[in-house]
């Protein structure tokens, strides 16, 4: 046996115990024969400190795990001690009730609201002369979206300047015929069927008016090409509604005809969108029209947009076993997009008051349990296990391990654990 390689592992393993470890190390050296050894042993025991053992200590955080604090007070197994410098990052607080309100989450994406949603058509086949918008503009109710050379146009505007001109000679015809009338010149039924061709002209000269009015052309820009007889067949096709365009098929040249899709644009009200969500068919009973929602998307984090429950699907997917939610969400100031990952947020029961903690002072551990850190001094930090439940508002609900007053470490819980795992920062 290697007596001396082994009086060496051991005489420095306990010379730090004291000089009663080293007079026992040195009688082992002289019953086995090793004299030349004692003086390594008396020197490795006399270096022990007399007094305290077992004092440990990692820089500036004290880990009691076997031995004493530095105040001589036996420590946990799981405390940790902070040195006044480190304190000062710490927040301690009492444990307080706070309320929870029972909430269901979904995630979705936002999408136009189609019921606020207009495909625009030409009301008369034509080819496009010009376009006035792009996607992604909004407009205005009214404002022009693209123009078409309308042959419809041009035959109406044709028939109204003819109508305009048989107007203009039965008219004359007419005050002719009473004057005649007036000296006798003509007969009763020649003046009669004066004031009846003035009239049928008239009736023409109407309809013909009216006619090219569906065209969207103004009263004033009629009568225009009725006196002037000069005829534009450009027909202007404008928004129905206000709103963004979301869409446009439209193209200079392209062939257009009142119907066939695609739409040569989309317009869509804006003010409102559509949050599409998938929620399990075991919580659709929590759901119904009209209830609340708050919506959250990543691109504005910490803002989140009002709305209501729209429509409830009547089927389950069947290989998902999810059920199809829609909401109507509020939006003034257009800042939601199409396509936009969403999530919504709705209130299924009513709220609970319990015992909570914010989330920076759990610890998460290795086998998965969670703990938190209580002190009664502000400066000891012991970890305990805890149950918890609902996470909302930047605190957790603490079902079971804490009770209210109790106080904690609100922020700091995974450097405590480094620190008692000894685990460096």
């Amino acid at each position: 046996m290697d007596f001396r390689g082994l009086l060496r592992r051991t005489t420095f393993k306990y010379a730090l115990g004291g000089t009663v470890a080293g007079v026992a190390l040195l009688g082992a050296v002289l019953v086995f024969g090793r004299p030349g050894w004692s003086g390594v042993v008396l020197a490795a025991a006399s270096a022990a400190p007399a007094g305290k053992s077992g004092e440990a200590e990692t820089g500036s955080v004290t880990a009691g795990e076997e031995g004493k604090d530095k105040a001589g007070d036996p420590l946990a197994a799981d405390s940790v001690e902070l040195t006044p410098a480190q304190l000062r990052a710490f927040r301690v607080e009492p444990v307080q009730y706070r309320v929870f309100p029972v909430e269901n989450q979904a995630i979705g994406n936002i999408d136009f609201n189609e019921d606020q949603a207009v495909q625009v058509f030409t009301p008369y086949q034509g080819r496009i002369v010009t376009l006035s918008a792009k996607v992604g503009d909004d407009i205005q109710k009214g404002q022009t979206l693209f123009t078409i050379d309308s042959a419809d146009l041009l035959q109406a505007e044709s028939t109204l300047v003819s109508a305009e001109g048989v107007l203009r000679l039965t008219t004359r015809a007419l005050a002719r015929a009473k004057e005649l009338y007036g000296v006798n010149g003509i007969a009763q039924k020649d003046y009669d069927q004066a004031i009846s061709d003035q009239q049928g002209a008239e009736a023409s000269y109407r309809a013909a008016f009216d006619a090219v009015r569906i065209f969207g052309k103004s009263s004033a820009e009629i009568e225009k090409v009725a006196k002037t007889h000069h005829i534009d067949s450009i027909l202007v096709v404008p928004s129905p509604v206000s709103g963004r365009i979301t869409a446009r098929s439209a193209a200079p040249g392209l062939f257009v005809q009142p119907g066939n899709a695609p739409a040569p644009y989309t317009v869509a009200d804006i003010s409102t969108m559509w949050m599409l969500a998938n929620v399990p068919e075991s919580e659709i009973a929590r759901y119904g029209n009209g209830q609340a929602v708050k919506v959250t998307v990543p691109a504005y984090p910490g803002r989140s947009f009002d709305g209501h429950i729209t429509t409830i699907g009547t089927t389950v997917d069947p290989n998902t076993r999810r059920v199809f939610l829609r909401s109507e969400i509020t939006d003034p100031n257009h800042l939601l997009r199409s396509g936009m990952f969403a999530s919504f947020v709705i209130e299924t029961g009513e709220t609970l008051r319990a015992p909570a903690i914010p989330l920076e002072g759990v610890t998460r551990e290795g086998d998965g349990t969670m703990t938190a850190w209580i002190t009664t001094d502000k400066k000891r930090f012991t970890r305990r296990a805890v149950k918890l439940g609902l996470q909302q508002g930047g605190f957790y609900q603490v079902l079971d391990g804490l009770r209210p007053g109790e106080m904690v470490a609100a922020n700091g819980a995974l450097f405590l654990s480094n620190a008692l795992n000894g685990v460096d920062e």
